[in-house]
């Protein structure tokens, strides 16, 4: 297992280097100069502020020379310097990423329970009113976009009845402490959590349905059937353990790229993370700021990847890793 671990850290090693790069390029590769708008913004957009500018922040290096200084910060833990926010990238990034992680956790864990338990009621109630139901529910939700769902939840729940807080990660100006103030950041999280996991419900749902009644149709279900072993044994032990396999190859993908996916939901609803601190970054062409987004986004997309390859050794104990 251990040689296993190292192995893949290896390769994801590489893949993030080359996912690095990759983006480099593609960003560089954008319209817009960040001197310029930087200039204009500033209200002296003449040539020679833009060319101080851009010498300031080595923008005037050429392109290669620009990668292996942005390549050799990283490698020493440096993500570079935000000419915008006027601060270090990674303290700019590790600001804002409790509360990302906050949001992507909650919406990955109530996505996957809720997804889950729907879809083994439904396996459990096939062709019935209850199995109807939530197939409907679930084709409601996969159909229904993402930022449609937030601004109807904002007006229902904030805006109509005043149940909970629409925007922000808490009360401004209330300066809570303790238990109170963990109260308060759960009240504001709910629309967004919620908002950002129907989707990937949705998905469970109808993956866990299918899988449950797939696996059934097999002859050591049928077996297990013939030796009299009681419903609940069979549904536990024997169909919903092997019928997980594809669940927890999706979820693993989920969990990495809620961080990315979480732009829009963060937009919407206020919500301090990285996902808003990108589409701010993009609007004014911080390079640095961007590219520092997409190395964290990609490294958590990694890492789960390989928990979920460690995970299916524990949920099927027949697969070996190597």
């Amino acid at each position: 297992m251990l040689r296993f671990i190292l192995m893949r850290l290896g390769k994801a090693a590489i893949i993030l280097i080359a996912i690095l790069i990759l983006n480099f390029f593609l960003i560089h590769a954008a319209p817009g100069d960040p001197a310029a708008v930087m200039a204009g913004e500033a209200g002296a957009a003449d040539e020679k502020f833009i060319a101080d500018l851009r010498a300031r922040f080595g923008l005037d290096k050429p392109l290669l020379t620009q990668l292996g200084i942005y390549l050799g910060g990283v490698l020493q833990f440096d993500l570079g310097f935000s000419y915008r926010q006027q601060m270090p990238v990674a303290d700019l990034i590790f600001s804002r990423l409790p509360a990302t992680l906050l949001l992507t956790m909650t919406a990955f864990v109530i996505s996957l329970l809720l997804g889950t338990l729907a879809g083994v009621l439904a396996s459990a109630r096939v062709g019935k009113w209850s199995d109807t139901l939530i197939s409907t529910l679930a084709l409601l939700f996969y159909a229904t976009p993402l930022f449609w769902a937030a601004l109807m939840a904002v007006l229902l729940f904030s805006v109509t009845l005043n149940w909970l807080p629409g925007f922000g990660y808490e009360t401004v100006g209330a300066n809570y402490t303790g238990f109170r103030r963990v109260l308060d950041i759960g009240q504001h999280l709910i629309l967004p959590a919620t908002t950002l996991g129907l989707f990937f419900m949705a998905v469970y749902m109808r993956m866990t349905r299918a899988s449950m009644l797939e696996v059934s149709q097999l002859d050591f279900v049928k077996t297990a059937r013939a030796k009299g072993l009681r419903s609940g044994i069979i549904q536990r032990r024997h169909i919903f353990r092997n019928a997980m396999l594809p669940v927890v190859t999706l979820a693993g993908l989920q969990a990495g790229q809620l961080v990315g996916g979480a732009v829009l939901t963060e937009t919407v609803f206020a919500w301090p993370g990285i996902g808003r601190l990108m589409f701010e970054a993009l609007a004014q062409r911080d390079y640095n700021v961007l590219l520092g987004v997409f190395f964290v986004s990609s490294a958590m997309v990694l890492l789960f990847n390989l928990i979920t390859d460690v995970l299916y050794r524990f949920v099927d104990p027949r697969i070996r890793v190597g």
